[in-house]
């Protein structure tokens, strides 16, 4: 079975209460549920996990790597902006890499335009809302 690793990063567990304006009324934990049913009923295993903590991040890219892991959807967050070690862990990963990100990161604060992940990214999807993370995943299992 193909397995997919879903990260999330910092204040993504506020999605729904945190500025819905700009990223929209789900939960992280309806986008996860979402994920999960898209990828078991195309026979994939997926991992979702969320942290604040920029060293579990890389903790859980540089596990991917050693336990079969085929692709990392990964929305970084705040530290798309500012993380050589994130991109560093992805570096080292050989599957696919989907960079995501719920807003239009090119039509907010200037400092948001820079990725540090898209370096490392197959793909970047931006501004499509949860929708994002569906075509990424949508993405990887059809490669």
């Amino acid at each position: 079975m193909n397995k997919v690793l879903v990260l999330h990063g910092p204040n993504l567990n506020l999605l729904g209460t945190r500025q819905p304006e700009i990223y929209g009324q789900e939960t992280l934990a309806d986008i996860d549920d979402t994920l999960r049913a898209r990828a078991h009923s195309g026979g994939w295993e997926i991992v979702c996990r969320q942290s604040n903590h920029e060293g579990e991040l890389i903790d859980a890219i540089q596990a991917a790597r050693l336990d079969g892991t085929a692709a990392i959807i990964i929305n970084p967050a705040a530290y798309t902006h500012t993380s050589v070690a994130i991109l560093d862990a992805l570096n080292a990963f050989e599957g696919r890499v989907i960079e995501v990100h719920l807003s239009n990161v090119h039509q907010r604060e200037a400092f948001r335009h820079h990725s540090y992940v898209s370096l490392r990214a197959d793909g970047v999807i931006a501004g499509l809302g949860s929708q994002g993370y569906r075509a990424a995943l949508t993405a990887v299992m059809e490669a």
